[in-house]
């Protein structure tokens, strides 16, 4: 796999070592600049460089940021920004404001980081909205199915000054928490065992009947209800077996989803049904962000909006040059080297399954969690309103062609 392995050659004892004397934030932000292996010597001077700088100054404010998880090897298959946003927050701020990424499901899992940051224990965390949604529910907003049509169409939404109002401002007043930026793919079916030799997917009728994991979303549960998926609740850890043995046919993820997390084994097609959302993004506690001077506050959402522009451009890149998420797919990626075929779906498949389960075809399906939204949101038609700014850009403009805009300044 061309992803960074960096860590791999060292051992156990020197990476233990290094990271008793530079701490492991040093460290991972480090490892972080090498794309390849890197010696013992060539680590411990990155982590020394990222060290003295992180630590010229004595902080102000220091937060704990739970990336689930993360660390810097799969955020280099699944460009989540994280890592970045956390350096650009250190050197912008001279250091007042210092970050302890923690990783590897160390300090929380992709289920509880959100419940974690609302109760103190940690300050920032990384995870998908999906998996968050259990611990806050006004997450669901995102999940309403084909409400974007493209990777363009959430970049659009999220850089829209309107995100604020029906996004932002309810998730904060809600849950305590503070949405800065987040990665946008499109959720589809990555098959196992079960369809190993059976042709490339090309009609959604195909997976009808089919048994799949679904996550803590509440809405894309209707979604996969209203398209015959059968959305089976599985435990992460269990889903990987799941699909090898046959136990389930597929589970709903997105294809970096997939890569990052190891699961390219197991998966042999990659369904782009592009039917609701795979937002994996990064959170801060509401508290933590008013303790804060205006000036550091400004200085968060700059490097929310750096670390933004960034993912808009490197997971672009990444999903074809890294993962393999196309048609012809490029030698040495992580789909083609497992032989991951990625099944993509006409126009006219897509209009069916649209038509099968979203809220603009079969309003009744969505009623009840569209008014608990929109009550949750001070009374706005949540769907329509996210719907409209989506569509605010041409269906075919290019994702990396979206204008990055300072959402929080109108």
């Amino acid at each position: 796999m061309k992803v960074s392995k960096a860590l791999s050659g060292i051992s156990r004892r020197d990476l233990f070592k290094l990271s008793g004397q530079y701490g492991m934030s040093s460290v991972l932000m480090g490892a972080g600049a090498f794309g390849a292996a890197a010696t013992l010597p060539e680590l411990a001077k990155a982590a020394q460089s990222s060290y003295e700088k992180r630590y010229a100054n004595e902080p102000r404010h220091t937060f704990k940021l739970g990336a689930a998880g993360f660390n810097e090897r799969n955020l280099l298959i699944e460009r989540a920004g994280v890592l970045q946003f956390a350096l650009d927050l250190e050197e912008r701020t001279d250091g007042e404001i210092r970050v302890e990424f923690i990783g590897d499901n160390q300090i929380c899992t992709q289920p509880n980081c959100v419940e974690k940051a609302q109760s103190g224990i940690i300050d920032m965390y990384a995870a998908s909205t999906q998996n968050s949604a259990g611990g806050a529910p006004y997450l669901n907003v995102l999940d309403y199915a084909y409400m974007f049509r493209t990777r363009a169409d959430q970049y659009h939404f999220f850089y829209s000054p309107e995100s604020v109002s029906v996004l932002r401002d309810p998730f904060e007043q809600r849950h305590g928490l503070k949405f800065l930026f987040t990665h946008c793919e499109l959720r589809g079916i990555q098959t196992g065992s079960s369809f190993a030799d059976k042709p490339t997917i090309t009609s959604i009728e195909e997976l009808f009947g089919t048994k799949n994991r679904v996550t803590g979303t509440q809405l894309g549960r209707i979604a996969m209800q209203l398209l015959n998926l059968n959305p089976v609740p599985i435990a992460w850890e269990e889903t990987l077996d799941g699909l090898k043995q046959g136990l389930i046919d597929g589970a709903e993820t997105w294809a970096s989803a997939v890569a990052y997390a190891n699961m390219a084994p197991v998966v042999t097609q990659s369904v782009d049904l592009r039917f609701f959302c795979g937002t994996e993004h990064t959170a801060m506690s509401a508290r933590a962000f008013d303790g804060l001077s205006e000036e550091l506050q400004e200085a968060v959402l700059e490097s929310a909006y750096l670390a933004q522009v960034h993912v808009q451009a490197a997971n672009e890149a990444a999903l074809v040059k890294t993962v393999g998420f196309s048609n012809p797919q490029l030698p040495g990626t992580i789909f083609e080297e497992n032989g991951v075929r990625v099944a993509e779906l006409s126009p006219e498949q897509i209009k069916m399954a649209e038509e099968m389960c979203s809220p603009e075809y079969q309003p009744q399906a969505w009623e009840q969690w569209r008014e608990r939204l929109n009550g949750w949101s001070g009374g706005q038609d949540t769907y329509q309103v996210i719907y409209d700014v989506a569509r605010q850009i041409p269906e075919d403009t290019l994702p990396e062609n979206v204008e990055p805009r300072r959402w929080w300044k109108g």
